[in-house]
């Protein structure tokens, strides 16, 4: 008992500590999103994308299955990745089970911020680049797709969270939230800050970090006002 309270307090207290992290690095993703918006042309077939799977989503029955795939898939990637290795996977319309020897908070986690099939869209497109080169339909296929299947991770996790999920159970919902806001603020920046070019990704990176310790500044000086 007392042992699993302290893994909770210190959960907690890791949440609390990662706030001025997920408020710098979204910051900055705002940022880059916001100077990036104009003179790229990257956003327009985005945003096309991203509006056909409103449509789609909107319009059709949601596609569980598929979604439920992708987020079962994640967790078995984020397993072979930690050095874990899966013992079963199962997919329905209605749930998923995968099984690992041993997981951790980003094996448990992972599906809620890495959008497995905007990766999977990249690799592809990588692959297409490499057979024919940079002609003239690949980067607006790339974009066009990338939006769609960005739209789908978003619209989908956030309907998969309004249902009670034992992944952040397992995991606390407080410690798993400010993962979860992180991983997707962070993916965003990236994201953003590599395929537009504006600012470079070191520079993205390089400002995150500098509104963090900002952050961090002005809650020590908040700390010091109250102890004093």
């Amino acid at each position: 008992m007392l042992s699993r309270w302290f893994r909770r307090g210190v959960r907690w207290l890791i949440a609390l500590l990662l706030l001025p992290i997920n408020l710098g690095v979204s910051w900055a993703a705002w940022e880059v999103g916001r100077t990036s918006v104009f003179g790229s042309p990257f956003w327009v077939p985005l945003l096309v994308g991203f509006g056909i799977w409103m449509v789609v989503y909107v319009q059709l029955p949601r596609p569980m299955w598929l979604y439920v795939l992708g987020h079962e898939l994640t967790h078995a990637l984020s397993a072979w990745m930690c050095g874990s290795r899966v013992q079963s996977f199962k997919v329905n319309s209605r749930g998923g089970e995968v099984r690992v020897t041993k997981s951790n908070a980003f094996i448990a986690l992972s599906p809620y911020f890495l959008p497995i099939y905007s990766i999977l869209w990249s690799l592809v497109m990588a692959l297409v680049r490499w057979r024919w080169g940079m002609v003239w339909w690949v980067m607006p296929i790339y974009q066009v797709g990338l939006g769609l299947t960005y739209g789908f991770h978003v619209t989908m996790t956030a309907v998969i969270l309004r249902i009670r999920q034992p992944d952040l159970v397992g995991e606390g919902f407080l410690f798993s939230g400010s993962l979860i806001w992180l991983g997707n603020a962070l993916m965003l920046l990236v994201g953003m800050a590599w395929l537009t070019g504006r600012p470079s990704l070191g520079t993205a990176l390089r400002a995150a970090a500098q509104i963090s310790g900002d952050f961090y500044l002005q809650a020590w000086r908040w700390v010091q006002l109250w102890i004093s």
